[in-house]
């Protein structure tokens, strides 16, 4: 084996813990690969000899890419008009493959994604690297130019804002199945009292369309007028055939026509109310969705 055949094998070790940091910080799969071969690229062509935590050094660059890509994001104000919404990792009801389970890990929901859009670039690094992969903050502090006391206030920041919202769910996938059912019942049977009642007071529901027609991509509060969204549901459904999932480790629904996605579905529920729901009708990113595993 040569010198860069041991190099590769030592960064596959690496690779799911990096495309996990990078899925966090940039809430895209594919720009996670992208920043991911990245950081192998610099591999390749930095002399590490010196470097005893190759894992670290590794996380950090990573970080450190996916914050000029993120940065370059808001720069050029890629994000389109409306709402948007993070890749959705989808996988069948009963649980998740080894892979997906592993860039999961830390209960990485739709919801707390939405939240992480809303952070400052260096705010979401500091938080990410150090509340959820536990870097230390003094290796985090030369990434955003800071130091290492000012890198710590930043994480705290980003940290109020998280737990301000509710971006955890139930733990109990069945007791999150029973009420997700529940309301798409209720839905397709026009109640919107039941409706309703499976809905948490601060309810949040938050569509992207993509490029659809205005109106496809919005933000609606309050059970009232979630209930009264949801009634088009069933004309989004019509014709097409729903089938349970998991939505980002969480309870969800995805809805096929013609073998291919149309809708998806994911849940934020706590103590028995649905919190947040988040839908995915991107026609162009759902063409690209893995879910075969649902088939």
């Amino acid at each position: 084996m040569d010198d860069n055949d041991w190099l590769a094998e030592r960064f596959e070790t690496h690779r799911t813990h990096l495309r996990a940091v990078a899925y966090r910080m940039l809430g895209s799969l594919t720009e996670a690969d992208d920043a991911v071969q990245e950081a192998w690229l610099r591999l390749a062509r930095t002399d590490t000899s010196d470097v005893d935590n190759l894992g670290g050094w590794l996380t950090t660059v990573v970080g450190r890419v996916s914050l000029d890509m993120l940065r370059s994001r808001n720069a050029r104000r890629e994000q389109p008009a409306g709402t948007h919404l993070p890749d959705p990792i989808v996988g069948r009801a009963d649980g998740f493959d080894p892979e997906h389970q592993a860039l999961l890990a830390n209960s990485v929901g739709l919801a707390l994604l939405v939240v992480l859009d809303t952070l400052d670039p260096a705010e979401r690094l500091a938080f990410v690297l150090h509340d959820m992969f536990a870097l230390p903050f003094d290796e985090i502090a030369p990434i955003v130019g800071r130091s290492s006391a000012a890198t710590r206030q930043l994480a705290s920041r980003a940290r109020r804002r998280v737990q301000g919202t509710p971006t955890t769910p139930d733990a109990d996938l069945g007791r999150q199945r029973v009420v997700v059912d529940a309301f798409f019942a209720a839905a397709n049977d026009g109640d919107f009292d039941r409706l309703v009642a499976v809905l948490d007071p601060d309810v949040v529901l938050r569509a992207d369309g993509g490029a659809l027609p205005a109106g496809a991509s919005r933000v609606v509060h309050g059970p009232a007028e979630v209930a009264g969204q949801a009634f088009t549901f069933r004309q989004s459904g019509a014709g097409g055939v729903v089938r349970p999932a998991l939505v980002n480790g969480a309870a969800g629904m995805v809805v096929f026509r013609d073998g291919r996605p149309q809708v998806v579905f994911g849940f934020t529920v706590i103590e028995d109310r649905i919190v947040a729901i988040d839908i995915l009708a991107d026609p162009n990113r759902l063409a690209h969705l893995d879910v075969a595993v649902l088939d």
